[in-house]
């Protein structure tokens, strides 16, 4: 049975399968399935290496359940969004948490591929982009048996040029892009962008602790910007002890 929501801002149901998650801040919360794509860290880090600017109007390629905007939004409530996702459950899903958040006035969630978005948005709209895009390589994996979770995890229905491309068709020129992306193969993905004429501005490793690889890599590029790459610290997740360092307990908003 869904569970009675009517206490919530927006009056909204939850549907069989579906939980409610605390994100722990403003008394934001998010629709989400245990038995389909949640988000994770890197959704929490992306939002918070974008940093979106007074004015911006964002474009979330491929927003899933709706999570990288809604923290966006929240962080920067004179931003406004558009958030894409091609499967029509999760649209809905992360409409419904736009409400339960009452952010419609600024996000918008479009059930549409975001490889099409410049048709209907219009070319060169949006002064930044986000996106998380599928980090396993076409191939190069077993596929989950999930269909939302082979869509978000697997780049059989998304290339990094795809992102790239989409990318340069949506932004302003100066617009920026921010992605998260595995560290392995961070250079695949400033090959697109440049390619694109995306130029890398902005680089940030990812490491679970300070003596290990990183893991993950979150870029920013900029449309027809000039070439110059700034190495931001190392974003250090954990200290020696596996207690969480400072910047994590920043980037998640906990005071203490």
């Amino acid at each position: 049975m869904p569970q009675d929501t009517s206490d919530r801002p927006g009056q909204i149901e939850l549907k069989p399968g579906e939980r409610l998650d605390s994100l722990q801040f403003e008394g934001l919360q998010i629709i989400q399935r245990p038995d389909s794509f949640r988000f994770g860290t890197d959704a929490v880090l992306l939002a918070d290496f974008a940093s979106a600017r007074s004015g911006d109007y964002v474009v979330d390629m491929g927003t899933g359940t709706g999570i990288i905007s809604i923290l966006m939004a929240s962080r920067q409530p004179r931003s406004r969004y558009a958030a894409l996702e091609i499967q029509p459950e999760m649209a809905e899903m992360a409409r419904r948490s736009v409400c339960l958040n009452s952010m419609q006035e600024q996000i918008e969630v479009c059930c549409c591929d975001f490889r099409e978005a410049a048709t209907r948005y219009g070319y060169g709209r949006f002064s930044l982009a986000v996106c998380n895009p599928p980090y396993g390589k076409a191939g190069g994996a077993l596929l989950s048996q999930s269909e939302g979770k082979r869509i978000a995890r697997h780049e059989s229905n998304c290339t990094v040029e795809d992102v790239a491309a989409s990318a340069y068709a949506l932004l302003k020129t100066g617009g920026r892009l921010a992605v998260i992306f595995p560290a392995a193969r961070a250079f695949e993905m400033m090959y697109a962008m440049k390619a694109a004429r995306l130029e890398p501005k902005r680089i940030r490793t990812v490491h679970a602790t300070a003596d290990r690889e990183p893991k993950l890599t979150l870029i920013e590029a900029v449309k027809d910007g000039g070439s110059m790459l700034h190495w931001m610290p190392p974003l250090i997740l954990a200290d020696e002890n596996g207690a969480p360092t400072a910047e994590w307990r920043r980037i998640y908003r906990i005071s203490t």
